[in-house]
């Protein structure tokens, strides 16, 4: 019998319609559409803006458009995860209300936070679940609703971030493609670089904490920056050197949107052409845990089977890595 390897059999994504352009933040704080293109690569965001919709109605979205597209069955689905920084409401998995709501009446659920990580983590997990043989249906949705944890007043945030969500539905696959490798990593220190102080166990909310605009995101940018650089490069070169791969051999980079600078920075450790690295980052900002399934759902016409991908991310924690994978269809 064949090895059973788990394999992206169909991809999905949804971004809200309100674009948010530099030209719009111009007029919220002080900056120019020249120095956030020129020191992120960001040109406009999308922003989820009606009220009361939250992570959840993204995810929901993006799984079915997966599943319109591919004409899967929701009640075949065995595992829902969800990989997001901001669900819907704490306790209350935004995972199981997904499945809900998608009609997969048949799978389990749960949330997996990992910052902008957790969609790579997600794909280690979906992967396993497949590769043990315990289930044949995997499906994993990156989402996040980052304009929900933003102040608007802090330019060295509200720049970056935006909306959206991204889906993959993971399957068997007995022709040696689909996951292949993972090297994956941490380091708590990042906790006091890039965090919501406020809100959680450590220090529940108050009127103090609101006041002080302790709920919203804060970033050490010049120390993220530098660990991002280093980390998410060499995590990519040594998936490269463990799995005896060759820049002609890498089809695509697939990499997590946070900076264009740290795109770049990853793509020349690697030796890969630019050609061959995956951007949307001009269209969406950092959209935390979507970036990954959205550049999937965004290239899915240029892939084709037999692809050599090799994924690379850089999150909050800290938390970082690179996968490799071969792409498993034609669309």
């Amino acid at each position: 019998m064949s090895k059973i390897s788990a394999a992206i059999t169909a991809v999905g994504k949804y971004v809200p319609d309100f674009v948010l352009t530099n030209k719009d933040l111009e007029k919220m704080v002080e900056t120019n559409d020249e120095w956030i293109t020129s020191r992120t690569g960001i040109k406009e965001r999308r922003i989820l803006k009606e009220e009361g919709k939250g992570t959840s109605f993204m995810a929901i979205k993006a799984a079915e458009d997966l599943l319109q597209k591919s004409g899967t069955d929701p009640k075949e689905i065995d595992l829902i995860i969800v990989g997001t920084a901001t669900p819907d409401i704490q306790v209350a998995a935004t995972a199981a209300y997904v499945a809900s709501e998608i009609g997969a009446s048949n799978a389990f659920a749960y949330d997996l936070e990992a910052a902008c990580s957790s969609f790579l983590y997600g794909i280690s997990t979906a992967s396993s679940y497949i590769e043990c043989g315990r289930y044949k249906k995997v499906l994993l949705i990156g989402a996040d609703k980052m304009s929900s944890i933003l102040d608007y007043t802090d330019r060295t945030t509200c720049i970056i971030f935006g909306d959206g969500a991204g889906a993959a539905l993971f399957e068997p696959n007995e022709e040696g493609l689909g996951f292949q490798d993972e090297y994956l990593r941490s380091d708590g220190i990042g906790r006091n670089f890039l965090k919501i102080d406020a809100g959680g166990s450590q220090l529940p909310a108050s009127e103090e904490t609101v006041k002080n605009k302790q709920h919203f995101v804060y970033q050490d940018g010049k120390t993220v920056f530098k660990f991002a650089v280093s980390n998410m490069a060499d995590a990519a070169a040594k998936i490269m050197e463990r799995n005896n791969l060759e820049e002609k051999d890498v089809d695509w980079l697939v990499p997590h949107q946070a900076n264009k600078r740290i795109i770049d920075a990853t793509a020349k450790r690697m030796g890969v052409n630019p050609s061959k690295v995956m951007m949307n980052i001009q269209k969406y900002g950092n959209t935390t845990s979507a970036t990954l399934p959205l550049l999937l759902a965004d290239y899915e016409k240029e892939l084709k089977k037999g692809d050599n991908l090799v994924f690379a991310a850089f999150g909050g924690g800290f938390t970082w890595g690179s996968i490799y994978l071969k792409w498993a269809y034609n669309s």
